[in-house]
């Protein structure tokens, strides 16, 4: 059977200058490896598969694969795939609140305007790195370890590091290296001067599935993480629009806001549909 998909600009600031994403329906139909050759094809850094939920309380399911792996969680397939969701004329049981569901449980996404917001889920891993681990990752980064301000886990499916600079131009100035033989996740923080229209500038840096170092244009998990370690370190207080992907040529826009007091994060950013189009049955290239 063939699958209909669509491409999606996800955290964008108008079109082309967010993170692309291929939503595929019809996932109940294709195995895992089918899954993976799609996702290698498509050459993002994810592709999602929507299926019929499994939870009760959700709207649907997605299996979310970067080109290596499948993951439990990630922020612009959530939204991307929920966008995808509604486009096909999904109809969220909650009202305004849809529910996807993914490997690391059900996720509740949020419409507001034209932008959609996921809760940040808990991190599975959190606290500061050791000190081998963030001399590591300096030399990754290529910079003095002296010039890390904070270096903690921020792990919520993608085992990212979170990895605070003085200021968002030692962040852009950070030239890493390009291959390295073992996985990589690690994400760039730092502030922008007061005033400026971002308060924030990151980036992150992942390996392929050859060992290549790659940038991802904006990336919604790291976001979420790093939302929350930011609010329990008490740099922020309130909520805050960051800026990702600035040194690939992307206008990536990410808008944060807390619940409450207690610190639960909101992620959010505008997505569009930039194409679609339908894929042809693997069976058929057997």
């Amino acid at each position: 059977m063939e699958h209909r998909f669509l491409l999606v600009d996800v955290f964008h600031d108008g079109p082309f200058t967010g993170n692309p994403l291929a939503v595929v329906f019809g996932g109940d139909a294709l195995d895992t490896e089918a899954m993976q050759t799609i996702t290698r094809w498509f050459n993002l850094s994810e592709t999602v598969f929507l299926l019929p939920a499994t939870l009760p309380e959700a709207d649907y399911r997605a299996r979310i694969f970067s080109l290596d792996r499948e993951l439990p969680f990630a922020g612009h397939p959530t939204l991307g795939a929920c966008h995808a969701w509604l486009a096909a004329g999904g109809v969220p049981r909650g009202g305004e609140t849809i529910v996807q569901q993914c490997l690391i449980g059900a996720v509740p996404v949020r419409r507001a305007g034209d932008n959609l917001a996921f809760a940040a889920p808990p991190r599975l891993r959190s606290g500061p790195v050791d000190g081998e681990t963030r001399t590591h990752v300096a030399s990754l980064l290529r910079i003095d370890p002296n010039r890390i301000v904070d270096c903690a886990w921020a792990d919520n499916g993608p085992g990212w590091i979170a990895v605070l600079l003085d200021s968002a131009d030692a962040v852009l100035a950070v030239d890493p290296v390009r291959f390295h033989p073992d996985r990589v996740e690690i994400g760039l923080v730092g502030p922008h001067p007061q005033g400026s229209p971002v308060a924030w500038e990151m980036r992150t840096l992942f390996s392929d599935a050859f060992g290549g170092i790659m940038e991802d244009p904006v990336t919604g998990s790291f976001h979420a993480a790093v939302a929350q370690w930011l609010f329990e370190t008490g740099r922020v207080r309130s909520g805050y629009v960051a800026a990702q992907g600035t040194a690939i040529g992307r206008r990536g826009r990410i808008h944060v806001s807390f619940e409450s007091a207690g610190g639960a994060a909101w992620i959010g950013g505008r997505t569009m549909t930039i194409a679609e189009g339908t894929l042809p049955a693997l069976a058929a290239y057997d």
